[in-house]
């Protein structure tokens, strides 16, 4: 591969391929980077040459097939209440040693308000039949935390990432319609359903970044390349397959400083109880959303239950696209009792594991 491909995410070319690898790949393509040539109107030769290069720059982190985790786990965003002089421990041990914490991020907020002694935030995933409840305990033993506030997802509205494509977007862009809420109803999986889904979930190493990325997978799952796509066309259609995705580094800098965003704000909106499918709907249908849900806060965070998360390189566009939602909400005769924005500073993002064997692994490696 020559050296002096351009490896930058505001390259025209990588711009291109970005715009639709990193969330319009959806369900499981047998051919994913054949679906993101054409779509993106480039050489399969190029998607491929490129997309390496620019993971093994790190400007791509990963390159992955998601899930819908909602349906194969129970998960939930998690408030702790650390210590200061824990926090950043706190923080390393989710991010290092926690296998099933995804999202670490400290947060805080521009002014002393509800909720804002909550400085670390995660997200929290075990496997079905487990306990939320029982794991966040044996965090909050490890870390020192002396709180947590679990908040499951009663629906989603956005997911998604797409900061490239996002970046052009005006205040105030959103969808004709309001955006449907998906379900978070947990599915069952054969043995082989398992194997194969374990097996495609992994990263991408370099080496699979190729026109044909599945033939290991299917080798590794003990079955044929045919049969592995089958089994992956029926979790498609059991709807725990989610996108094919180039993830970005949007928290560091790139090795020549460039970053993909500088601020993410978790919105929160508190509107009236039985009009959360309305105000989810309305909220989520804005394009600059990477993620809407209905969650519930509690008194905690005034009664929130409408919770987003918009990224941005300046933060007054951040806050501009939140004061387009507000007004939106205004207009839709959408009383909201209680708003605030958190903002992401130090953050680790990885995806949860979900896998049975590691969580009774871990938790007797970790049991008191």
């Amino acid at each position: 591969m020559p050296t002096s491909l351009p490896v930058e995410h505001t390259d025209p070319v990588n711009a291109r391929i970005l715009a639709v690898s990193e969330d319009l790949v959806s369900g499981f393509q047998r051919q994913p980077f054949h679906v993101i040539a054409e779509r993106s109107e480039l050489p399969l030769e190029t998607v491929i040459e490129r997309i390496k290069a620019m993971q093994e720059a790190g400007v791509i982190r990963r390159v992955r097939q998601t899930l819908l985790s909602t349906k194969l786990a129970h998960g939930a965003l998690v408030a702790w209440k650390v210590p200061e002089e824990k926090l950043n421990d706190a923080f390393d041990f989710m991010a290092k040693e926690d296998p099933f914490s995804g999202h670490v991020v400290i947060r805080s907020t521009d002014s002393d308000v509800s909720g804002s002694g909550y400085r670390l935030w995660t997200t929290l995933k075990v496997p079905v039949g487990e306990s939320l409840d029982e794991h966040a305990k044996v965090l909050m033993r490890i870390t020192g935390a002396t709180e947590y506030l679990l908040m499951p997802a009663k629906g989603v509205f956005a997911l998604g990432v797409g900061h490239v494509r996002r970046k052009s977007l005006e205040p105030g862009a959103r969808a004709d319609e309001p955006a449907n809420m998906m379900t978070t109803a947990t599915v069952d999986l054969t043995p082989e359903e398992w194997r194969v889904l374990l097996e495609m979930k992994e990263e991408l190493t370099l080496d699979e970044i190729r026109p044909n990325p599945w033939d290991g997978r299917a080798e590794a799952a003990g079955v044929s390349l045919e049969r592995f796509c089958e089994v992956a066309e029926t979790l498609n259609q059991k709807r725990v397959i989610g996108r094919f995705s180039t993830f970005l580094e949007h928290v560091k800098p790139s090795a020549t400083g460039e970053r993909v965003t500088r601020f993410n704000g978790l919105f929160h909106w508190a509107v009236p109880k039985g009009r959360e499918l309305e105000g989810g709907g309305e909220v989520g249908r804005h394009y600059c959303m990477t993620h809407c849900y209905w969650r519930e806060g509690g008194p905690q965070f005034g009664n929130v239950n409408i919770m987003g998360v918009v990224h941005g390189t300046e933060k007054d566009r951040v806050l501009a696209h939140k004061a387009a939602i507000d007004k939106h909400l205004e207009e839709q005769g959408i009383p909201v009792s209680y708003t605030n924005v958190f903002w992401g500073g130090r953050s680790e993002i990885k995806p949860s594991e979900i896998s049975p064997k590691v969580y009774a692994d871990w938790h007797a490696a970790h049991f008191a």
